[in-house]
């Protein structure tokens, strides 16, 4: 069986839809980093999100090939994931998307280098002449954070944002966001394939004592 991340770690994956505290340790991931509305079509997002899958399955399926990765094993690839903000906000303001900045990842498994990395980036630009150079090597530690499933519309995230709020307020906790500890969304639906009604959005915030 292939190691699958979301079974391995629900406590990451699968909260459940009422907060939670956790503390998440350092990993590694592919990542790409725009501006904008992720919903234009075309846009630098739907690029990105194309630069990201490119080289996550170069990288799970580089055992098929001459190139050997030090430690491998047959992995499934880990769900889409986003960090983003708003300059001068706290909060994301989805009516105004166009001043949406995001960093779009994909978690490595711990296996994988930079060397590695940059053999993928190489290897996929080459395979799908697709320009895969925006795509970095990225080592996230996020530390203390309260999350929750949100199902439903991205639209609709305020209101299940206000319950990690409204529970941070009653556990001696506050928001700890700073331009390193950003609004983090993991999507555990396929959006090309499930009515919005039914997504499941992990949303997970940096958090500090009070």
């Amino acid at each position: 069986m292939a190691f699958d991340f979301k079974k391995e770690y629900k406590e990451f994956y699968m909260p459940k839809s009422r907060p939670e505290i956790v503390t998440v340790p350092e990993a590694n991931y592919i990542a790409v980093r725009g501006k904008g509305d992720p919903n234009q079509e075309g846009g630098a997002y739907q690029q990105a999100i194309g630069v990201l899958y490119a080289v996550a399955y170069t990288l799970k399926m580089s055992y098929k090939t001459d190139y050997k990765i030090e430690g491998f094993f047959e992995y499934v690839v880990p769900p889409l994931e986003g960090f983003w903000w708003q300059n001068g906000a706290e909060y994301v303001d989805y009516s105004d998307k166009d001043s949406f900045n995001w960093i779009s990842v994909i978690r490595l498994p711990d296996f994988i280098t930079e060397e590695n990395f940059a053999w993928a980036v190489e290897t996929a630009s080459k395979k799908k002449k697709l320009d895969c150079s925006s795509a970095e090597f990225l080592t996230i530690d996020e530390g203390l954070c309260v999350q929750i499933m949100h199902l439903g519309s991205f639209d609709n995230e305020p209101a299940t944002v206000a319950l990690m709020d409204e529970y941070l307020e009653k556990n001696g906790y506050v928001n700890d966001f700073s331009g390193t500890r950003l609004h983090h969304e993991i999507y555990m639906s396929d959006a090309r394939k499930v009515a919005p009604e039914k997504w499941k959005t992990v949303i997970r915030h940096p958090i500090k004592k009070r």
